[in-house]
């Protein structure tokens, strides 16, 4: 009887089937520190407890992506181990701040399954929590993967595509309790711009650019417990290349942002994402983004933003072609929603 797994393939799926993944992890400051050092990540909030203190919060919290990659990485065993690439977001939303000393666990269940059409793979939905010690979500997800077939003749299942919000709503996004920036300091916080100062329809060029080297996200990926093969093994793509998590284009270009949206404390909802194109080492990437909506919230002094983030190796604002179809170039295109000082 082996002892070893080598994963769930596609066939290994079934609408409803709850999961429960393994392995809790208990966060602490070093996570804080290598995210810090992978992306760059310099958002006051989530870099200071003193200036997290002035803001109502009892002190730091944990980059929120940091939080995401965490409980998305106790997941891959389970659901994307074997998989071709991850494909897209939705219906994500931050519950509650996480703090160093948490323990983070996760459980995810399939929501939706589909073979493609050379019947080798098929696509896998899922949504997924992250629980903290005290049995409560600290966040929820949804994400949909390609996963290998173990057998490409095995029968295809009947096709469940889940019906997914296109948005969440401003009046479901989670404000963490306490969270008050009628005394905010924009000076330490880097960018005079307020909640007022952008508007829907407005374009940002980031400017920074980055290039991603091997060793980085190879570190990302073993840093947030992800061991999908595709990101490690190279005989699992045809041209035998490590593919890039994709959450790590995720978070590079959050810290590019940071220029021009140095306000943006918190990512609080994904509404919708997607990873275009592979990310590869060596590819320099730069970032835009788009102010699509604005909101009020009930937290003193908070207003929320709707951003649209492009990450990319092209030119900034550069998205799809004539035909409709997004650009070779461009890597990551994120919906998501980020509290800001009003």
């Amino acid at each position: 009887m082996t002892k070893t797994r080598a994963g769930n393939f596609f066939e290994d799926y079934a609408v409803g089937q709850v999961l429960t993944h393994a392995v809790p992890r208990t966060v602490t400051e070093g996570e804080r520190a290598l995210n810090t050092a992978l992306y760059p990540a310099r958002f006051a909030l989530t870099s200071s407890d003193e200036f997290a203190r002035a803001s109502g919060l009892p002190r730091s919290p944990i980059d929120e992506l940091a939080a995401f990659h965490i409980v998305f990485g106790k997941t891959v065993p389970d659901i994307s181990l074997n998989a071709v690439a991850n494909l897209g977001y939705a219906e994500a939303r931050w519950l509650e701040p996480v703090w160093p000393g948490d323990t983070l666990t996760a459980t995810s269940e399939v929501i939706g399954l589909r073979e493609t059409s050379n019947g080798r793979s098929g696509v896998v939905w899922v949504r997924s929590t992250g629980w903290n010690q005290h049995g409560r979500a600290v966040l929820r997800y949804c994400r949909w993967v390609m996963v290998r077939k173990r057998d490409s003749a095995s029968p295809a299942p009947e096709a469940v595509v889940p019906e997914l919000a296109p948005a969440v709503a401003a009046g479901d996004l989670v404000v963490p309790a306490g969270l008050d920036f009628t005394g905010y300091d924009f000076a330490l916080a880097g960018e005079p711009w307020r909640w007022g100062d952008y508007a829907v329809g407005e374009r940002i060029d980031h400017v920074d650019r980055v290039t991603v080297e091997e060793a980085e996200h190879m570190l990302a990926t073993r840093l947030w417990q992800n061991t999908a093969k595709v990101h490690f093994d190279v005989t699992q793509r045809e041209d035998g290349r490590r593919l890039i998590y994709g959450g790590h284009v995720i978070s590079l270009a959050r810290a590019l942002s940071f220029n021009g949206l140095a306000n943006a404390q918190l990512v609080v909802a994904i509404n919708a994402g997607s990873h275009v194109n592979p990310c590869f080492a060596g590819d320099t990437v730069g970032a835009w983004s788009e102010v699509l909506d604005r909101a009020e919230t009930a937290a003193p002094g908070v207003g929320a933003l709707r951003l649209r983030t492009v990450a990319g190796t092209g030119p900034a604002f550069a998205l799809r072609d004539e035909a409709g179809k997004y650009l070779p170039e461009v890597l990551l295109d994120l919906d998501y929603w980020v509290l800001v000082p009003q």
